[in-house]
């Protein structure tokens, strides 16, 4: 079954459900699988990386924003984001925990012979390909520049 076969069962079912919110967020995905097919040559389906990269940037989105609004003490606004960002969630692969991907870092370093910040570019490159859907940039960017600094 294609993710955009699993994002139309689930739409109906939010509304059966009547769950505005997973309706909204179930809406938002497949607009932008919509735009990225249109977007890409006239092919007829994505591959799995260009739907998780796509899945991925939406979930970052909507936690950017909620963080946002949580700066400003607007919490109203801020959980229907962070809600959003976790319906979308369901249809990513499982996040790998810092553990699992500290392992791919350093093995990747070890392959690569990374010495150094200045090879942080190389190392990101490769690992972030790697894991893509299964670990944000952040946390990857904080692992890398820890390891290549000790």
């Amino acid at each position: 079954m294609s993710l955009q076969d699993n994002i139309m069962s689930a739409m109906k079912a939010a509304m059966k459900e009547k769950n505005q919110t997973a309706l909204a967020a179930l809406r938002a995905v497949k607009s932008e699988i919509l735009l990225a097919k249109t977007a890409s040559d006239g092919a007829d389906e994505l591959t799995e990386e260009q739907e998780i990269k796509i899945l991925s940037k939406m979930v970052k989105q909507r936690k950017d924003s909620a963080a946002i609004f949580q700066e400003q003490g607007r919490e109203d606004l801020a959980q229907p984001e962070l809600d959003q960002a976790e319906v979308i969630s369901q249809f990513l692969p499982e996040a790998l925990s810092e553990e699992e991907i500290e392992k791919v870092v350093i093995t990747t370093i070890e392959r690569t012979g990374a010495e150094g910040m200045k090879d942080m570019g190389k190392v990101m490159g490769i690992v972030s390909k790697e894991l893509a859907g299964q670990a944000d940039g952040k946390t990857i960017s904080t692992i890398v520049k820890a390891k290549l600094t000790s």
